[in-house]
Order: C-alpha cells, then sequence, then structure tokens
C-alpha cells in the first residue's frame, strides 16, 4: 500500500478530538458524513449560514491532498472514534504527527486512517517544504514502513502494529482478517478435537 500525494499543513499543537469533531455532531451512528464538520469551529463563523473562515487551512485552496500534516499532541482529549470517521470520510488516508494520543492512533487505523509518527525534525523538514510550495508531496510505503518529503528527498521509517499493517495493506477489518484465516482456524480445530 502506497499514499503519494500532496499535503493539508495544520500546524497547531495538541489538537483534541473535540477539535477534530464537536462531541454536537456526534448524534449518528454510522460513519458517513462527518467529513462536512472536520474541524467545524475552526473551519467555519458561528452564523446562521456557517461562512468559511478563509483563515483556516482546509478553506484555503492552495493546500489539497490525502494526507494531513499535524503538529504534536495530534487527537488528544476523548476516545471518540468519530474523530477517525471525520477525518477519513473528509478525504485524509493518512495524518502525519510527531505525536499521536494512543487511543486515536488505534480508533484511526481500525479505520484504515494510517497514522505516521516522525521525529519533530522531520515534520520540520515537511512544514518548511510546504512554506516553499504548496504542492509539495509525501509519500508513504506502509509495507517498507517508510515517509518521504519529496522535496527533499528525505526519508523516514515509521512504526505500525504488523496486524494492523496487514489489516491495511489487505483492506482487511477484523471479521475479514478472522475470515482470511477461515482454512487455518479449521485445521486447528479439526486437530484439537
Amino acid at each position: 500500500m502506497k499514499i503519494n500525494s500532496r499535503y493539508i499543513p495544520l500546524n497547531i499543537e495538541n489538537v483534541d478530538t473535540d477539535q477534530i469533531i464537536p462531541a454536537r455532531f456526534l448524534k449518528a451512528t454510522s460513519r458517513d458524513g462527518f467529513g462536512k464538520n472536520l474541524f467545524r469551529d475552526w473551519r467555519y463563523h458561528n452564523d446562521d449560514e456557517g461562512q468559511p473562515k478563509t483563515d483556516f487551512v482546509l478553506n484555503n485552496p492552495a493546500y489539497q491532498g490525502k494526507i494531513l500534516v499535524a503538529a504534536k499532541n495530534f487527537g488528544c482529549g476523548s476516545s471518540r472514534e468519530h474523530a477517525a470517521w471525520a477525518l477519513k470520510d473528509y478525504g485524509f488516508d493518512a495524518v502525519v504527527s510527531s505525536f499521536f494520543a494512543d487511543i486515536f492512533k488505534n480508533n484511526a487505523l481500525n479505520n484504515f486512517l494510517l497514522p505516521v509518527q516522525v521525529s519533530d525534525e522531520f515534520l520540520e523538514g515537511l512544514w518548511a517544504a510546504i512554506d516553499q510550495n504548496p504542492d509539495a508531496e509525501i509519500a508513504i510505503d506502509v509495507e517498507q514502513q517508510t515517509i518521504t518529503n519529496v522535496t527533499s528527498g528525505e526519508i523516514a521509517h515509521f512504526d505500525i502494529n504488523a496486524y494492523k499493517k496487514n489489516c491495511l495493506i489487505n483492506g482487511y477489518d477484523d471479521i475479514d482478517f478472522l475470515l482470511s484465516i477461515r482454512t487455518d482456524i479449521e485445521a486447528y480445530e479439526a486437530a484439537h478435537v
């Protein structure tokens, strides 16, 4: 699995799940439709028409892409899975940061959103690249567990749980994974009856 894309910079530290998707939008139980309220209070004015704030990065047409590059401590706060749903529904396939809250990281992986944790220095290189050119790109290779700043050519390795890596590469949720090894399970059961 490879993700090659331009990216959107969100250089704000300590972004919590209520900022990602405010609690007032958590009434639905399906994963669809959360993207329209992603970063709602930062993206829109609190008026009746919900006019976009032109100074917020997601409203800036210069920035596009399937990768969100966030500052340190992304996804802190409550354990709401809706934060991962909102990011994925908006169109992101990966989030890059120098630190993720553990529960957000797990929720992201469970929803096919790749959290890529990099060093502060690598993150600084990404900020510098996009400051020079809004069309800057990132290349992520899940199998090799590498992320490349295409502008500088710098490559970093990232950690990912082996089971979750397998699921991402194959498009498996937990049930799909069990079904993929059904023959092995049946053979084990037959041998231990």
